[in-house]
């Protein structure tokens, strides 16, 4: 035998691409890095400072989130046990333009009821309550923060299993959502056509019903158009709780309370309704429960609950469904519960999905 006679060594990492290759000074963009012998990355940093969520999906990939920064191309590094790799100028930050008129620089406290997260929203200096120029939607603030994502049953319905286990969650970065889901004169107006349901002579305020019969494939047109995107899982449990730890945003877990806040299948008439009909909740959004699912940017996962990191979230890497959260107008109380959540194909549409916007600050 000879001692010490082979040594085996981890392989040194490469990183040969970044996607996407820029995105906010104000960090916040979820990025996916490529290479080789990626795994067991120990860190992740953009510019020198390290990045969050960072997720090793494979030898040859790491999805993560980029950290705020200075403008300008910034090095991207991964450290594994093999070394580090850098990829010069594989990253660059870009200072956001002022994309929105302020409505109200500060918050109402009659509107956002919740303490913790008014205080939250002023801490931040940004706007609270401001007007897309380009769509001209409302758009609230939705502050940084830590909440217990999942089940929680009504007195009437228990959870599903995907709704377990109930995990912390923290949202490192604000961001602003849309105070009503997307109208149909919003689709309208951008898109050129309406693809819903409940329009024509019928429906004479179909304006200012949720858009639905959108597919999360078709709104991708319209969030390329106008600079928006869907808000992800976690964003928006966090943005519908606003504070509550209860089966409905109402702060309540009793059913015969929802018909307070949601359009729903005892109530709705079986049809959508012009948004904003129905009580906000304590952060001032609209018809986070009932009147049509809403579409957020996840994949969907059955068991992502027990894997999922508990800072920024952004779902599985893959799959085939994305996720669906709300509840609809066709929906009983159990489908309106803020943890219910549950998928549709990315080229399926239903008079019973729309979605809301999200924008970084």
């Amino acid at each position: 035998s000879l001692t010490n006679g082979f040594t085996y060594v981890v392989p040194a990492p490469t990183v040969s691409s970044v996607s996407p290759t820029s995105g906010s000074t104000l960090g916040g963009t979820a990025i996916t890095i490529t290479g080789t012998n990626l795994t067991g990355a120990s860190s992740v940093t953009v510019g020198g400072v390290a990045a969050t969520s960072v997720v090793v999906v494979s030898s040859t990939s790491i999805t993560a989130v980029t950290p705020a920064g200075t403008a300008g191309a910034k090095t991207v590094a991964v450290t594994t046990a093999g070394g580090t790799a850098n990829l010069t100028n594989g990253f660059t930050y870009v200072v956001p333009s002022i994309w929105y008129t302020v409505i109200e620089q500060y918050v109402d406290a009659a509107v956002v009821t919740n303490v913790a997260m008014r205080n939250a929203i002023t801490a931040s200096g940004l706007p609270w309550r401001v007007r897309d120029n380009g769509t001209n939607i409302e758009m609230l603030l939705v502050p940084q923060g830590t909440f217990t994502m999942g089940c929680t049953a009504s007195n009437q319905y228990a959870c599903g299993a995907n709704e377990n286990p109930t995990h912390s969650v923290t949202l490192t970065q604000a961001f602003y959502l849309g105070r009503y889901e997307v109208t149909q004169g919003q689709w309208l107006a951008r898109m050129g056509s309406n693809p819903s349901s409940f329009q024509g002579a019928s429906y004479p305020d179909a304006p200012n019903r949720p858009v639905e019969q959108v597919t999360w494939n078709t709104i991708q047109s319209y969030l390329s158009a106008t600079g928006m995107r869907l808000p992800s899982e976690a964003e928006w449990e966090y943005a519908c709780r606003a504070g509550t730890t209860t089966a409905f945003n109402n702060g309540s877990s009793d059913d015969a309370t929802v018909g307070t806040i949601a359009w729903y299948s005892s109530n709705s008439g079986n049809q959508t309704h012009a948004v904003g009909g129905k009580a906000a909740n304590a952060l001032g959004l609209y018809d986070m429960s009932g009147n049509v699912w809403e579409l957020v940017n996840d994949w969907y996962g059955s068991t992502y609950y027990s894997v999922s990191p508990s800072t920024n979230p952004l779902g599985p890497v893959s799959g085939p469904y994305r996720v669906l959260r709300d509840g609809s107008w066709g929906d009983g109380t159990g489908g309106v519960r803020s943890s219910c959540r549950t998928f549709t194909a990315p080229a399926t549409s239903s008079d019973h999905v729309g979605f809301r916007v999200a924008r970084a600050p």
